[in-house]
């Protein structure tokens, strides 16, 4: 058996169905690495963004007043957790493949096609001057971020509430904006258009990619539901009638007094349920997405044989990310935790 990474600057000659990095079969193995990383993140940052967005949402209505909801949220975690992720991956992508073909698109708007080869979307095309838009996108989080940070001392210090999180929101989005029309709008859009066959121009993602993502989404947005029930029942509900009696709407209740100590006790699981999305992302193999498993500890490790060195650092790519969500969120949950005076 050879070994060492020399390998890594070996050509790899084979092709990669979709890559959100520029690929091409004369690029080495490395590339092939870089490729499989970049397309694991992608499927699990969205996969973690609508899991803790949509979790969040079904643990509350588990807890509604009304009779329905609550029902309809408890057969929903009910029928979704217990049924394999594996098997909600192929439910899915087989269910994707009765889409419509491109001649029969569904479509919207003209920009936007949805077929059983995946789903087409404009693409942006930057022009000169639009890294000054990022660059004020980047900005209006930091100052965000700094007005959060002084309402609240100041809320503390005066008990006067600001409105910082739409100044913020006006921040993000205000400063781009302004930047944006005062250079001119320099972005433009490739509309994917019907050729032949099958549709050109705009990005595709395809129907693996959806079928990944919905499988993930509704699978770990169960977990991400029953640690908010959790932690709003560990609230003491004399916090509530508290709030109640000095007025608050139930809906401020929910928000500003409720969930902020939930958030201790929803921290540490949804820590294990970060992890676990991207963990579980490797199962795209099943359906042929070509996640890092699937293109680097398949078809580079059958092509070069260089096992150990490929399970390695397949190995060391899915442990970092595991760290390093565990790190970050662990910091946030010290931040949040009660500090004895």
């Amino acid at each position: 058996m050879s070994t060492g990474f020399d390998f890594l600057n070996s050509t790899a000659g084979f092709s990669i169905a979709w890559s959100i990095i520029d690929y091409e079969a004369g690029d080495t193995y490395f590339h092939v690495f870089l490729v499989g990383i970049a397309n694991t993140l992608i499927v699990s940052f969205f996969a973690i963004l609508a899991t803790t967005l949509l979790g969040f949402v079904v643990g509350v209505m588990r807890l509604s007043s009304n009779f329905v909801i609550a029902k309809l949220a408890s057969a929903y975690v009910e029928v979704m957790r217990n049924v394999p992720l594996l098997l909600h991956i192929l439910f899915w992508f087989t269910l994707s493949s009765a889409l419509p073909p491109p001649k029969q698109s569904l479509g919207w708007l003209d920009s936007f096609f949805l077929n059983n080869r995946g789903f087409y979307v404009p693409a942006p095309v930057p022009g000169d001057g639009f890294d000054i838009v990022i660059i004020m996108v980047l900005l209006g989080i930091v100052a965000a971020y700094g007005v959060t940070v002084w309402a609240t001392k100041r809320q503390f210090a005066t008990g006067q509430r600001f409105p910082a999180f739409w100044t913020g929101v006006g921040l993000i989005f205000g400063l781009p904006l302004l930047a944006f029309l005062a250079l001119g709008a320099p972005l433009t859009f490739d509309y994917p258009a019907l050729k032949g066959f099958n549709f050109q121009g705009g990005a595709d993602v395809p129907r693996a990619f959806c079928a990944l993502l919905f499988a993930l989404v509704l699978y770990h947005t169960v977990f991400m539901a029953e640690a908010v029930r959790a932690g709003i029942l560990s609230v003491s509900h004399g916090q509530t009638e508290a709030s109640y009696s000095l007025g608050l709407k139930p809906s401020w209740t929910l928000r500003l007094v409720v969930i902020p100590q939930a958030m201790r006790a929803v921290v540490p699981p949804m820590i294990s349920n970060w992890m676990n999305v991207v963990k579980n992302s490797s199962l795209a193999i099943a359906i042929g997405y070509p996640d890092l498993v699937a293109v680097f500890m398949q078809t580079s490790l059958n092509q070069s044989g260089h096992a150990i060195e490929i399970v390695a650092m397949v190995m060391l790519f899915y442990m970092t990310v595991s760290l390093t969500i565990s790190a970050a969120l662990n910091y946030y949950n010290k931040l949040v935790q009660i500090k004895e005076r």
